[in-house]
């Protein structure tokens, strides 16, 4: 993998102006991620996860500090850079095609043609094994399909950043458990660069090649970054039994419950 730097996160802090006063949400982040990395964000609610993910996205400003990627700095979003949310954000009324096409169309729009532009959007329900379902709507496809739409929309921007906010959060095990297999495939195929937000350990560990543990909130930072090193491709089968699976796993377990022992508040 290249190691050179690819995002740059120098000394970022965010403040956000409250009705009760400023709110430090983040202080003091320093990451540098490389070309081609998975990384994820993990930590409690609140420490901050999906903040950062936001200001690499350029969808807020940081109060303080510099962001770089690809040595130029984020100054707001960019093609680039693509999210894909926990809610799959698909317009209703559009096809999955349509829903595709629509970010197709504006990112390369001015330069190529329909048929282009269609065989680009086409390439990308492909990708993600949803060409069969390219003519149906969101309200006739199950949710791990529409968050397929999803990550088929961001990819067929060719953005050189993935970024993904909990994408498989609101799903069941086994289709969570499907599509974060096809996000490894995906990902060796593109070659983009990821980060994640999960909260899910075994997720991190399975997918990253580099997990960065979040400190409790408010003013939340970077406590630890864990470098994984297990072989790609990655099958959970396999690692179900790896005693260096089993030791990262510990690792960010041992962070998150007993150095970052925090309880979660539960509504009234």
């Amino acid at each position: 993998m290249n190691t050179a730097k690819y995002i740059e996160i120098q000394g970022v802090e965010q403040t956000f102006r409250t009705a009760k006063g400023a709110f430090p949400a983040l202080r003091d982040i320093h990451l540098t991620i490389a070309k081609g990395e998975f990384v994820a964000l993990i930590g409690h609610s609140g420490c901050g996860k999906s903040t950062l993910l936001n200001l690499i996205a350029g969808l807020t400003s940081p109060t303080q500090g510099a962001m770089l990627c690809a040595n130029r700095e984020i100054k707001g979003p960019g093609p680039e850079r693509a999210v894909v949310f926990q809610n799959h954000s698909l317009l209703p009324w559009l096809t999955c095609h349509e829903n595709i096409h629509l970010a197709v169309e504006r990112v390369f729009g001015n330069r190529e043609s329909k048929a282009q532009l269609k065989a680009r959007t086409e390439a990308a329900l492909a990708l993600v094994g949803l060409t069969a379902a390219a003519q149906k709507r969101p309200g006739e496809i199950s949710g791990g399909m529409k968050q397929r739409v999803g990550i088929a929309r961001a990819l067929s921007m060719e953005p050189q950043v993935l970024l993904m906010d909990e994408p498989f959060g609101a799903l069941d095990a086994l289709t969570r458990a499907k599509l974060q297999d096809e996000l490894l495939e995906i990902v060796a195929q593109t070659q983009a660069t990821v980060v994640m937000v999960t909260h899910d350990v075994d997720e991190a560990v399975l997918l990253s090649d580099k997990i960065v543990m979040m400190t409790n909130g408010p003013a939340a930072t970077i406590g630890e970054v864990l470098s994984v090193d297990l072989p790609r491709p990655r099958s959970r089968v396999a690692l179900a039994e790896s005693t260096q699976y089993l030791a990262y796993r510990k690792a960010v377990i041992d962070f998150l419950y007993t150095r970052q022992a925090h309880v979660e508040k539960t509504a009234a």
